[in-house]
């Protein structure tokens, strides 16, 4: 675990003390990678950045943490990681209390805008960060070069940082996250400004890491990235969660089944399907069924085709992640409007 952006690097030094405002209950340690309750933080009287989150991420598992601007996602990683001081904090992250430097050096950690020695090239980065973590130095040779297979730089190890383009160092830092062969990892924005087949090489590492065993949380704005590789998300609005779970499960009330038809002059697709499905949606050439049953779907079916409608194609679908995230968002605007929002520096989290 190194925190890249300036901060102290307490749980290399082996500082333990807790240092995140008041915590209300020891650590039971029940095997989840994370299960924080109830956390708080003001900033002074006026901001109120988050407003008691609940928030529990399991072992072998990649969770995604969402939300808009302003939401505190940052800000609550960053007090998961003890960068910042918690107002008031309940729980455990890797069976410790929250801040115990003990877990900390078994969390390996991306933060967002982070940045690196640009005197230095990819191998020395991965060097330098070993070496605070007191990893011995054939060991950080060696895991140096099996990481920056993974994310796909072994070709540019010895160019520059300076010289690196903005996805390439959000590679490096994916690196550097796990240069301490974590237990839990957490990534702040992690694909920010990568191009498509970088994406899919974080993609591709994100799953070694939960195939390994490892909890993964990932911070993005990417909610198609996220929807590809995510066991579970939580959508974060105005400093509070407003929904978490799997995704499926989350949208299960949207599955449904669409029956796409060749239109034709005169055909009134309502009055055809109304006779079989009173309560079927209608929109041009879609007719939408709330219901998942293939079998609710036959006597539809056999309705259009006995009046000659054309069928197309016939598809089961849900709302997407986008479509979750969007209904969460509308539904808490003014939650996150009349609570302050996140601290000026976490006004972009």
């Amino acid at each position: 675990m190194a925190l890249i952006n300036g901060a102290a690097i307490d749980a290399v030094a082996g500082n333990g003390s807790a240092g995140n405002g008041v915590v209300t209950r020891s650590a039971v340690g029940d095997g989840a990678a994370i299960d924080v309750r109830g956390v708080e933080k003001r900033y002074g009287r006026r901001v109120h950045a988050l407003k008691g989150v609940d928030l529990r991420v399991e072992r072998g598992e990649i969770f995604g943490l969402l939300g808009p601007n302003g939401a505190g996602k940052s800000t609550l990683v960053k007090v998961l990681m003890r960068v910042i001081r918690a107002t008031r904090v309940s729980g455990h992250m890797l069976g410790c209390r929250i801040g115990d430097a003990g877990a900390l050096s078994r969390v390996g950690y991306l933060p967002e805008h982070h940045r690196f020695p640009e005197y230095l090239n990819g191998r020395q980065v991965l060097d330098y960060f070993g070496a605070l973590l007191k990893m011995p130095r054939r060991e950080r040779a060696r895991r140096a070069v099996e990481l920056l297979g993974q994310v796909g730089l072994s070709r540019w190890d010895r160019m520059l940082v300076r010289k690196y383009s903005k996805g390439m160092r959000q590679r490096l830092g994916i690196a550097q996250s796990l240069m301490n062969d974590p237990e839990l990892v957490l990534l702040d924005e992690p694909t920010d400004g990568v191009d498509p087949v970088g994406r899919r090489e974080i993609r591709s590492v994100l799953i070694e890491q939960r195939r390994q065993g490892r909890a993964v949380l990932v911070n993005s704005h990417i909610l198609s990235e996220l929807e590809m590789v995510t066991d579970r998300v939580a959508i974060m609005v105005g400093g509070v969660v407003v929904t978490q779970g799997k995704i499926e499960d989350l949208t299960r009330r949207t599955r449904r089944y669409v029956i796409e038809v060749e239109g034709r002059a005169g055909l009134d697709l309502a009055a055809v399907v109304g006779r079989a499905a009173p309560s079927a949606r209608v929109e041009g050439v879609r007719v939408e069924l709330g219901d998942v049953d293939p079998g609710a779907a036959q006597p539809v079916i056999d309705a259009l085709r006995a009046a000659g409608v054309v069928l197309v194609r016939v598809w089961a679908e849900r709302d997407s992640l986008e479509d979750l995230f969007m209904r969460a968002v509308d539904g808490r605007e003014a939650v996150g409007a009349s609570g302050g929002g996140a601290s000026p520096q976490e006004a972009r989290a």
